[in-house]
């Protein structure tokens, strides 16, 4: 634990901090290939290398590089990928039904994107949940974080429902996401905006509200503000 939150890093760096939104992007398994892999491990390792910039601490510079490889990481997934599941409709819905599922209750839901190789999404765990996963998980030596419980159940479930659409055993999802929080109400907004317009810049459509797998299409369709938690009941 830091000043600044909870400092875990697997494969790679995942910071969570209490009453903060999470950007989180998850990839279909294989969607990067080996020669992309490599490529996102030497541009890791070039800003690792880099000296840290005299007015950044330690934390912020980490925040930064981590950000700057999402960003590399998205550039790659827009590309000619080699798996694309989600470009079946009836997977994109089960993705984008499971972001739904528990909007309201286990967390706020502020913007989603579910593209053929990968989904974005940004959420922040309500209050009664964080308390409730503390109370069920006190005494036990592994916890998990609220954004690590949601995350994982809403890979485990739509792992599960895909495989079964595509009459298939097996990973669906790659082992790790790529996440970080958002400090503030302007990089929420920038955030919701980055992922709104993805399939625009991927080319998938021409205006963010007609890709329809999407919050810009729900928040358009329902009237719903850019900033302001997403329901549907």
């Amino acid at each position: 634990m830091n000043g600044e939150g909870t400092f875990r890093r697997r494969k790679l760096p995942h910071i969570d901090v209490a009453d903060k939104p999470f950007f989180v992007t998850a990839c279909l398994d294989g969607s990067i290939s080996s020669v992309g892999l490599r490529q996102i491990r030497k541009y890791r390792s070039g800003l690792e290398n880099q000296p840290k910039p005299e007015q950044l601490s330690l934390h912020e510079w980490e925040l930064i590089i981590h950000k700057l490889v999402f960003k590399f990481v998205d550039l790659l997934l827009d590309g000619n990928v080699p798996v694309r599941y989600l470009e079946d409709d009836r997977l994109a819905e089960i993705v984008q039904n499971a972001f739904l599922h528990f909007a309201g209750e286990r967390y706020y839901l502020f913007a989603f994107v579910v593209m053929p190789s990968h989904h974005h999404w940004l959420f922040q765990p309500t209050e009664e949940y964080s308390e409730q996963l503390a109370l069920e998980q006190a005494g036990k030596s592994k916890r998990r974080t609220p954004r690590e419980a949601i995350s994982h159940s809403i890979q485990s479930y739509t792992a599960t429902m895909c495989n079964r659409v595509l009459d298939r055993d097996g990973t669906f999802w790659q082992d790790e996401t790529f996440d970080h929080y958002a400090r503030n109400d302007d990089e929420s907004m920038r955030i919701i905006h980055y992922i709104e317009q993805n399939p625009v810049v991927a080319g998938l459509a021409s205006e963010a509200h007609e890709y329809r797998w999407s919050s810009a299409n729900l928040r358009k369709r329902l009237g719903i503000p850019a900033g302001d938690p997403i329901f549907t009941s």
